[in-house]
């Protein structure tokens, strides 16, 4: 419960930036964010116990899920850096195309569903000579 109370908080932000230009009543704005975060708990509440399921099941998912926060952390610090027109070495930091990020993350998840399909189909065949 704690951790979905702390993961609502990225939906209040979300919520936040959503409610720019949404009519000139605050009320407005604010009843969508009250909306946001309990569609968001109500989401991590029913989510979390077959995440947790899968993620004991498959324990390299958590460092592809590791990889994945890190790769959108460096895209993000990026970002900010580009925006800021931050220079190193003499060159200033180019903006990384978000698509590039969608491939890697799609990529590496087609991978990984692979690996995990072919472990499964390893562990079938060992079983039947075992027996």
């Amino acid at each position: 419960m704690i951790i979905d109370f702390i993961f609502s908080i990225d939906s209040i932000l979300t919520a936040v930036g959503m409610t720019n230009g949404i009519g000139n009543d605050p009320m407005d704005a604010l009843i969508l964010m009250i909306i946001a975060v309990v569609i968001s708990i109500i989401i991590m509440m029913v989510f979390a116990n077959p995440i947790r399921v899968f993620i004991n099941k498959h324990p390299s998912m958590q460092l592809l899920a590791l990889s994945f926060l890190i790769l959108i952390g460096f895209m993000l610090i990026a970002e900010a850096a580009h925006l800021s027109h931050t220079k190193i070495f003499g060159q200033e930091i180019g903006a990384i195309p978000k698509g590039y990020l969608y491939f890697a993350i799609a990529f590496s998840l087609l991978i990984e569903f692979l690996n995990m399909k072919l472990r499964k189909k390893v562990d079938v065949q060992e079983d039947q000579k075992a027996s």
